[in-house]
């Protein structure tokens, strides 16, 4: 029976055979380096230059973030204020909405700040350059992103697009459903579905409000809404 240092022997060259196996490797790996010098050095430059780019975008990113931040407030100001056209085209020394997202808008800041140019068109009848900003408005957060939706869904309603208006409708109630907002999206859900002819679909969305958001004040007008609709669907 082989002991364990005649099974190690079968398993590794003797040191001789090693340190020459090790030279050949060695004299191999230096071979390669040489011929390929240039191309290896060109492609460390390569990855030193992508390195430098990728770090350099995000501090750019970072710089332009705050200063869409700094214009976004007096924008922002004159929204609230209902001073439309200034949120909207800026009043001559700060940027309006337009300007910050066209500006910025690969920032968080200048995306929110399409959030609010489509507000502010909705608000002035100017439903499809509402919709082009409203669209493209992306959010993590649960409340704006669902109000975006529901925007949108307005837009549409406008437009007399009850098939668009049902899309972002839908979308709304059911982002990240809450208690308060919610219930809300769900009867423009149903009220848009009824305008459309589809009267199971609109007592379905009441029924939801009856049944998940049952404290919800629109629970009350969910009940009737949801008994007319059933009966018009010939329920």
């Amino acid at each position: 029976m082989a002991t364990i240092k005649e099974k190690e022997a079968t398993v590794l060259p003797p040191v001789a055979d090693a340190e020459v196996l090790m030279d050949d490797t060695w004299s191999k790996s230096e071979e390669f380096f040489q011929k390929n010098k240039k191309n290896l050095s060109y492609l460390l430059i390569a990855l030193a230059v992508v390195g430098a780019g990728i770090g350099y975008y995000f501090y750019s990113q970072g710089n332009k973030n705050k200063e869409a931040q700094e214009a976004m407030f007096q924008a922002v100001y004159y929204f609230e204020a209902d001073s439309l056209d200034k949120a909207l085209k800026g009043d001559g020394k700060d940027l309006g909405l337009v300007d910050i997202v066209d500006e910025y808008g690969s920032t968080k800041a200048g995306n929110l700040a399409k959030f609010y140019a489509g507000a502010a068109l909705l608000q002035q009848g100017k439903f499809e350059d509402a919709l082009d900003y409203l669209k493209n408005f992306t959010s993590n957060d649960a409340l704006v992103q669902a109000r975006g939706y529901s925007l949108a869904g307005d837009a549409y309603m406008e437009l007399k697009d009850t098939d668009g208006a049902v899309e972002y409708y839908k979308k709304a109630a059911g982002y990240l459903p809450n208690e308060y907002f919610t219930p809300r999206y769900l009867m423009k859900l149903g009220m848009a579905c009824e305008v459309k002819g589809d009267y199971e679909a609109a007592a379905e969305a009441y029924d939801r409000i009856i049944k998940d958001h049952f404290r919800a004040m629109e629970v009350t007008d969910a009940k009737k809404l949801k008994a007319l609709a059933e009966a018009k669907a010939g329920k």
